[in-house]
């Protein structure tokens, strides 16, 4: 599809950026297991109030018939339309320290151009390194720590976070293409997947966030308050548990999940790719015990909206 418009434009009152920052990268889009990164996103804009440098153009990179932008019709008139953002901003962490941070939608359109663009204006800021994360869907369970596939050319990272070493296509996301230009540009790059419970990945799990905003860290050095979704987080694996501990079949599937990932975690089982599941439960069968509970919590987020 041909550019129909300039691909970004540069913000007037942008401050001046440091050289030598980390670059973080959180592009929702083609998949986000958990609301993940949409969650990390809710944070970094609401807490850490970045500072805009460049703003891309939603209508030269967007599709928005396949992602369409929201607006609140009220009673009888049309208001609060939110068209999709995403920015390259300077930001600051928890206790001040500053980042570049690359956030918002995942381009449909004009990925050459726009990687090219986001790693010409990284290598103008002089950014130390870059590091991005997303999430998928995995058969592990909620009961166990969530674990990371570490991809990049920081070998101290991939060697010591990386629970799954995967040889496999898999559909490419911006974040990918990002990864693999910054690598051939001799930047230092690192990219973490998050291992998300499948039976979990289609609600808004907090647990992954937090993942996201560990890995992060172990990255950057970057520290982030997150005791917000920690609350959250508890209080959602509570009813999960309370699901669990209500159905035989649940604790059975549960258990076969734990017992997998144990004997892979431990060693016993590295001939065997972590994602087989042929003696496991399908999401589709986690899904269906946990029918209640994703309608209990859909049912107290309304009850909360309405506040």
């Amino acid at each position: 599809m041909p550019l129909s418009g300039p691909l970004y434009e540069r913000v007037a009152s942008a401050p001046p950026v440091p050289s030598g920052l980390p670059l973080v990268i959180a592009l929702t889009g083609f998949t986000d297991a958990g609301g993940a990164i949409g969650r990390m996103i809710e944070l970094f804009r609401d807490d850490l109030e970045p500072t805009p440098i460049v703003s891309f153009s939603a209508d030269v990179l967007l599709d928005y018939r396949a992602r369409r932008p929201t607006i609140t019709f009220d009673e009888d008139h049309l208001v609060d339309y939110r068209p999709p953002r995403l920015e390259l901003s300077l930001a600051h962490d928890a206790v001040g320290q500053p980042f570049v941070l690359l956030s918002g939608f995942e381009p449909d359109f004009a990925w050459d151009a726009f990687t090219e663009t986001v790693v010409g204006l990284a290598e103008g800021l002089e950014v130390a390194h870059v590091t991005w994360v997303h999430a998928i869907p995995m058969p592990v369970p909620h009961t166990r720590p969530l674990g990371t596939t570490v991809s990049g050319t920081r070998t101290d990272l991939t060697q010591a976070h990386s629970v799954w070493k995967p040889h496999t296509q898999v559909p490419a996301t911006v974040g990918h293409l990002l990864e693999h230009r910054f690598a051939v540009a001799g930047a230092a790059v690192s990219g973490f997947v998050l291992l998300v419970p499948h039976y979990l990945a289609e609600t808004e799990y907090p647990a992954a966030a937090l993942a996201g905003l560990d890995s992060l860290s172990v990255a950057t050095g970057l520290v982030f308050d997150a005791d917000a979704v920690r609350e959250e987080n508890r209080d959602y694996l509570a009813k999960v548990e309370d699901q669990v501990s209500g159905s035989d079949e649940l604790t059975s599937m549960l258990h076969a999940l734990e017992e997998r990932y144990d004997s892979y975690m431990a060693g016993s089982n590295l001939g065997q790719p972590i994602i087989h599941a042929g003696d496991l439960p399908s999401a589709d069968e986690l899904a269906a015990e946990l029918e209640r509970f994703l309608a209990d919590r859909r049912s107290d987020d309304d009850k909360r909206g309405r506040r």
